[in-house]
């Protein structure tokens, strides 16, 4: 009987983390560099991000990242995790997808999520609120008419019409309900608070309605993967996303990645030690054996079709091990050994 493991999909988000010492333009170029490798180690898909105006992350523009990254490989799936529909008028949205879906036909994932801006000011200057989430399962709706052609205002949408790019709602919480409703795979994180996670999972399924985009549900768990010679090194992966989660939280601002061994001697205040050793603590990381049982474990429990792993590290060189001692473990055919 196959493992979990060998039987599920494995793809990479990459959120073009800007890194202490290197620019955002650097950061863009690398993205596109780690699309490359990982088609070549035989991930699934491969997506990128949508964040305005955050010091440490040059991902912005998520359709035209998309397209670089798309030009620049063959084979595998390309796509958004995600677009904010909130921030966006759900027509171009459609003509941006399908121009992508025209120019690489085939290739295309629609990966949508419901958040607005990640401060008061950025959200002024989207034009958007906080309550603009709320009218995401009819932005939804009415994105999804525009490629059916179902839109009552008269207008099509060039060429979106009649093209098939598969959506995906990324989700936490409501956002599940409203996959299930639309009847669109669920994209749900992240796998270090896994009851959350498996409540998000079972509410989809319980209340999921077949649609033709989807005849049954469709579940991506979507996290942090390091995997390392030791778990030591494994550990040190985690070091810069975590403190820059922690310097968010008490600064109010996401800063660019810091080297590990930087952070590693720091001192911190109470606060900060909290939220740096909890976004250390519960993430899939340590040698292939190790994350081999872990991934093992969640994907028993949740019964998800596929892993989306959104590792962020300042050392790119390690970052790329770590995507082909996973592709190993996996049984990627770009692993380097078969499981």
């Amino acid at each position: 009987m196959s493992s979990p493991i060998t039987s599920a999909r494995f793809s990479v988000l990459d959120r073009s983390r800007i890194r202490e010492g290197h620019t955002g333009p650097e950061a863009l170029r690398d993205t596109v560099r780690l699309a490359q490798e990982v088609e070549r180690l035989g991930y699934h898909r491969f997506w990128v991000a949508e964040h305005h105006g955050v010091p440490g992350v040059a991902g912005s523009a998520p359709t035209v990242l998309a397209a670089a990254v798309a030009g620049a490989t063959r084979t595998i799936r390309v796509g958004t995790g995600g677009v904010m529909l909130p921030n966006h008028r759900p027509l171009v949205v459609a003509e941006q997808f399908g121009v992508l879906e025209s120019l690489f036909p085939g290739r295309i994932d629609m990966g949508l999520g419901r958040s607005v801006g990640f401060t008061d000011g950025v959200r002024k200057a989207l034009g958007r609120d906080k309550g603009d989430a709320e009218d995401f399962a009819a932005q939804l709706d009415e994105l999804l008419g525009w490629f059916r052609g179902t839109s009552p205002t008269g207008v099509r949408a060039r060429p979106a019409e009649g093209l098939t790019v598969p959506p995906f709602v990324l989700a936490m919480g409501e956002g599940a309900a409203i996959a299930a409703r639309a009847g669109l795979p669920l994209v749900i994180g992240d796998l270090r608070d896994r009851d959350r996670m498996l409540r998000g999972i079972d509410h989809y399924r319980a209340r999921f309605r077949p649609s033709v985009w989807a005849g049954e549900p469709y579940v991506v768990v979507s996290g942090t993967v390091a995997v390392a010679a030791t778990p030591e090194e494994a550990r040190r992966l985690l070091v810069p996303e975590a403190w820059s989660m922690a310097h968010s939280r008490t600064h109010g601002t996401f800063p660019p990645l810091p080297p590990a061994e930087r952070v590693e001697p720091l001192a911190m205040t109470a606060r900060e030690r909290g939220l740096y050793e909890s976004g250390l603590a519960g993430q899939v990381a340590g040698t292939e054996e190790q994350v081999a049982h872990a991934l093992e474990s969640v994907l028993k429990e949740t019964g998800a079709q596929e892993v989306l792993v959104t590792t962020s590290t300042h050392d790119r060189e390690a970052l790329l091990d770590s995507y082909r001692r996973l592709a190993a473990v996996a049984g990627l055919d770009g692993g380097t050994t078969r499981r």
